[in-house]
Protein backbone atom coordinates (compact mmCIF):
# COMPACT_ATOMS: atom_id res chain seq x y z
CA UNK A 1 0.00 0.00 0.00
CA UNK A 2 1.40 3.18 -1.07
CA UNK A 3 1.99 5.79 1.92
CA UNK A 4 1.34 9.14 1.52
CA UNK A 5 2.02 12.48 3.61
CA UNK A 6 -0.11 12.54 7.07
CA UNK A 7 0.74 8.96 7.46
CA UNK A 8 2.43 7.65 10.70
CA UNK A 9 5.82 6.09 8.99
CA UNK A 10 5.99 2.75 9.79
CA UNK A 11 8.63 1.31 12.27
CA UNK A 12 11.21 -0.68 10.74
CA UNK A 13 14.65 -2.25 11.62
CA UNK A 14 17.38 -2.48 8.78
CA UNK A 15 20.90 -3.59 9.23
CA UNK A 16 23.64 -0.79 7.92
CA UNK A 17 25.93 -1.83 4.98
CA UNK A 18 28.80 -1.91 7.80
CA UNK A 19 26.70 -4.64 9.79
CA UNK A 20 24.71 -2.12 12.47
CA UNK A 21 21.12 -2.06 12.77
CA UNK A 22 19.33 0.92 12.44
CA UNK A 23 15.86 1.95 13.05
CA UNK A 24 13.38 4.68 12.14
CA UNK A 25 12.73 4.59 16.29
CA UNK A 26 16.50 5.65 16.61
CA UNK A 27 15.82 8.93 14.95
CA UNK A 28 12.75 9.24 16.78
CA UNK A 29 13.02 13.52 17.69
CA UNK A 30 15.25 13.89 14.20
CA UNK A 31 13.66 15.15 10.38
CA UNK A 32 14.65 12.38 8.72
CA UNK A 33 15.32 12.04 4.68
CA UNK A 34 14.21 7.74 3.97
CA UNK A 35 15.18 7.66 0.64
CA UNK A 36 14.89 4.57 -1.35
CA UNK A 37 16.85 3.63 -4.31
CA UNK A 38 17.12 0.43 -6.69
CA UNK A 39 20.52 -2.07 -6.34
CA UNK A 40 23.64 -0.83 -4.79
CA UNK A 41 25.39 -0.93 -8.51
CA UNK A 42 22.97 1.05 -10.53
CA UNK A 43 24.73 4.23 -11.70
CA UNK A 44 21.56 6.65 -11.56
CA UNK A 45 21.09 5.70 -7.56
CA UNK A 46 24.59 6.25 -7.49
CA UNK A 47 24.73 9.59 -9.02
CA UNK A 48 22.15 10.25 -6.48
CA UNK A 49 24.05 9.08 -3.89
CA UNK A 50 27.02 11.30 -4.73
CA UNK A 51 25.22 14.26 -5.12
CA UNK A 52 23.23 14.10 -1.39
CA UNK A 53 27.18 13.53 -0.03
CA UNK A 54 28.09 16.58 -2.07
CA UNK A 55 25.30 18.22 -0.33
CA UNK A 56 25.10 16.34 3.51
CA UNK A 57 27.04 18.90 5.13
CA UNK A 58 24.54 21.74 4.56
CA UNK A 59 21.72 18.90 5.56
CA UNK A 60 23.02 17.74 8.99
CA UNK A 61 23.97 21.44 9.86
CA UNK A 62 19.91 22.19 9.59
CA UNK A 63 19.21 18.86 11.70
CA UNK A 64 17.98 16.32 8.91
CA UNK A 65 19.11 12.52 9.05
CA UNK A 66 19.62 11.01 5.98
CA UNK A 67 19.18 7.21 5.72
CA UNK A 68 19.21 5.13 2.20
CA UNK A 69 18.02 1.97 1.38
CA UNK A 70 18.79 -0.40 -1.22
CA UNK A 71 17.49 -3.81 -2.13
CA UNK A 72 20.84 -5.18 -2.50
CA UNK A 73 22.61 -7.67 -0.08
CA UNK A 74 25.49 -5.46 2.32
CA UNK A 75 28.44 -6.45 1.01
CA UNK A 76 27.26 -5.12 -2.31
CA UNK A 77 26.18 -2.15 -1.07
CA UNK A 78 29.50 -1.62 0.63
CA UNK A 79 31.51 -2.56 -2.85
CA UNK A 80 29.54 -0.37 -4.96
CA UNK A 81 27.66 2.82 -2.94
CA UNK A 82 30.51 2.75 -0.06
CA UNK A 83 33.24 3.18 -2.02
CA UNK A 84 31.47 6.57 -1.90
CA UNK A 85 32.14 6.64 1.68
CA UNK A 86 28.32 8.53 2.65
CA UNK A 87 28.31 9.96 5.64
CA UNK A 88 24.82 8.56 6.59
CA UNK A 89 23.48 5.03 6.86
CA UNK A 90 23.26 2.48 3.98
CA UNK A 91 20.50 -0.30 4.63
CA UNK A 92 20.57 -3.59 2.77
CA UNK A 93 17.12 -4.69 2.39
CA UNK A 94 17.79 -7.49 -0.08
CA UNK A 95 14.06 -9.35 0.96
CA UNK A 96 12.71 -5.59 -0.28
CA UNK A 97 10.63 -5.70 2.99
CA UNK A 98 11.17 -2.08 4.27
CA UNK A 99 9.97 -0.97 0.89
CA UNK A 100 6.91 -3.26 0.73
CA UNK A 101 6.85 -1.39 4.46
CA UNK A 102 6.04 1.71 2.88
CA UNK A 103 4.48 0.76 -0.52
CA UNK A 104 7.51 1.91 -2.76
CA UNK A 105 6.72 0.78 -6.22
CA UNK A 106 8.33 -0.59 -9.83
CA UNK A 107 7.21 -0.14 -13.65
CA UNK A 108 8.59 -1.48 -16.74
CA UNK A 109 7.42 1.75 -18.51
CA UNK A 110 9.69 3.88 -15.56
CA UNK A 111 12.37 1.06 -16.42
CA UNK A 112 12.30 1.32 -20.47
CA UNK A 113 11.01 5.04 -20.35
CA UNK A 114 13.39 7.07 -23.12
CA UNK A 115 13.84 9.79 -20.28
CA UNK A 116 16.02 8.06 -18.16
CA UNK A 117 18.72 8.04 -21.29
CA UNK A 118 19.77 11.59 -20.06
CA UNK A 119 20.85 10.80 -16.61
CA UNK A 120 22.27 7.30 -17.41
CA UNK A 121 24.79 9.58 -19.54
CA UNK A 122 25.35 11.50 -16.58
CA UNK A 123 25.80 9.18 -14.32
CA UNK A 124 28.30 7.32 -16.67
CA UNK A 125 30.47 10.18 -17.31
CA UNK A 126 30.72 11.15 -13.63
CA UNK A 127 32.12 7.13 -13.22
CA UNK A 128 29.32 5.10 -12.00
CA UNK A 129 28.90 2.18 -14.03
CA UNK A 130 26.57 -0.51 -13.86
CA UNK A 131 27.65 -4.06 -11.88
CA UNK A 132 25.42 -6.42 -10.86
CA UNK A 133 21.54 -6.04 -10.99
CA UNK A 134 19.43 -7.41 -7.36
CA UNK A 135 16.13 -7.24 -6.86
CA UNK A 136 12.84 -6.33 -8.74
CA UNK A 137 14.92 -4.84 -12.18
CA UNK A 138 12.09 -1.91 -12.81
CA UNK A 139 12.34 -0.91 -8.87
CA UNK A 140 11.56 2.84 -9.05
CA UNK A 141 13.14 4.86 -6.52
CA UNK A 142 10.77 6.75 -3.47
CA UNK A 143 11.77 9.71 -0.89
CA UNK A 144 9.96 10.27 2.32
CA UNK A 145 10.10 13.08 4.43
CA UNK A 146 9.47 12.68 8.10
CA UNK A 147 9.29 14.78 11.08
CA UNK A 148 10.62 14.93 14.09
CA UNK A 149 6.46 13.50 15.29
CA UNK A 150 7.44 10.60 12.75
CA UNK A 151 4.49 11.50 10.78
CA UNK A 152 5.47 11.74 6.59
CA UNK A 153 5.17 14.99 5.49
CA UNK A 154 6.63 14.19 1.77
CA UNK A 155 5.91 11.38 0.19
CA UNK A 156 8.02 11.18 -3.52
CA UNK A 157 7.03 8.27 -5.88
CA UNK A 158 9.45 8.28 -8.59
CA UNK A 159 7.86 7.54 -11.74
CA UNK A 160 10.69 6.26 -13.83
CA UNK A 161 14.18 4.79 -12.42
CA UNK A 162 15.84 8.09 -12.95
CA UNK A 163 13.66 10.46 -10.48
CA UNK A 164 14.39 11.40 -7.19
CA UNK A 165 12.74 13.88 -5.00
CA UNK A 166 13.89 17.62 -5.75
CA UNK A 167 16.49 19.20 -3.32
CA UNK A 168 14.03 22.12 -3.18
CA UNK A 169 11.41 19.76 -1.85
CA UNK A 170 13.60 19.02 0.62
CA UNK A 171 14.80 22.67 1.76
CA UNK A 172 11.51 23.72 2.00
CA UNK A 173 10.56 20.51 4.35
CA UNK A 174 13.78 21.41 6.52
CA UNK A 175 12.56 25.74 6.36
CA UNK A 176 8.85 24.05 7.78
CA UNK A 177 10.26 21.65 10.68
Amino acid sequence: MRLASGDKAPAFIGVNWNGENISLADLAGSKVWLAFFRYASCPLCNLRVNQIIHRYDELAASGLKVVAVFQSEAGNVAKYVGKQQPPFPLIADPKEEIYSLFGVEHSTWGFLNPANILSALKATFKGFLPGKMEGTITRLPADFLIGADGVIRTAFFGTKIADHIPFAEVEAFIAKE
